[in-house]
């Protein structure tokens, strides 16, 4: 196992992307802090995955939380993947309030990291990996700034990449757009809504197109990434692997 992979926080670790981040991780050999608002359900990943999981009920987006963490644990790997639900409606019924829900947690959090590893610094060699989406690539007119807010995050992730290099930190910025359907123009999180709308499944979106991504499918994606050196700064995954982004 490399270096870096020794300890490794995961955010959003409850659920989803996450917890199968988490368990893809630990099977690796990798203490995982796994960091998630919701104490009982990080407690149930606790007794699924064993002591190799340490849960911290916190909110991911909190500047003070993200230095404490690294001070305290000294991880060769972030994975930033907190992110909230977007609010499912055309940009003409959307608030600013609901529009900008995913940039107060999904971007914001990202910011906070990136900015905490920096400064501390992190060893040379680790690896912030930070979970955009290929609604970033795409659009998402359906779900507010879910599209905008996981751009920004690419734009973190060069940015992060560049202070690094300046310095000469060593530090590996790393961005996974997960490809959950291949709906042009539509993006991951809207979808269900766009379906829902429409009168129709879900599954005829992707049925035929591109293989459905599965949790686990992302859990073994991110380890890869993180395992290899020499990998790229920005990938897309569906459920026929890794692509790297030109």
């Amino acid at each position: 196992m490399p270096d870096h992979l020794q300890t490794a926080v995961v955010t959003g670790a409850s659920r989803g992307f996450g917890r199968a981040i988490a368990a893809a991780l630990v099977a690796c050999g990798t203490h995982v802090i796994g960091i998630a608002r919701n104490g009982q359900e990080l407690h149930a990943v606790r007794g699924e995955l064993g002591p190799m999981f340490t849960p911290v009920a916190a909110d991911a987006a909190g500047e003070a939380l993200a230095e404490e963490v690294i001070r305290t644990h000294r991880p060769g790997l972030l994975v930033l993947n907190a992110g909230a639900t977007p609010h499912m409606a055309p940009v003409h019924e959307q608030t600013w309030e609901t529009f900008s829900r995913n940039w107060e947690v999904d971007t914001r959090h990202v910011f906070a990291w990136t900015g905490a590893a920096l400064r501390a610094p992190l060893k040379p060699g680790s690896v912030v990996l930070s979970m955009s989406s290929g609604a970033a690539l795409g659009g998402s007119p359906l779900s507010g700034g879910y599209a905008s807010a996981k751009a920004a995050i690419r734009y973190l992730r060069q940015y992060g990449a560049e202070e690094s290099q300046r310095a000469g930190l060593g530090i590996r910025f790393v961005t996974l757009l997960p490809n959950m359907t291949p709906v042009g123009g539509v993006g991951d999180a809207g979808v269900t809504g766009y379906a829902a709308r429409a009168g129709v499944a879900r599954e005829t979106f992707v049925e035929g197109r591109q293989p459905v991504l599965t949790l686990e499918q992302i859990g073994k994606a991110v380890v890869e990434l993180a395992e290899a050196p020499d990998s790229g700064p920005e990938y897309r995954v569906d459920g026929a692997g890794l692509n790297p982004i030109d």
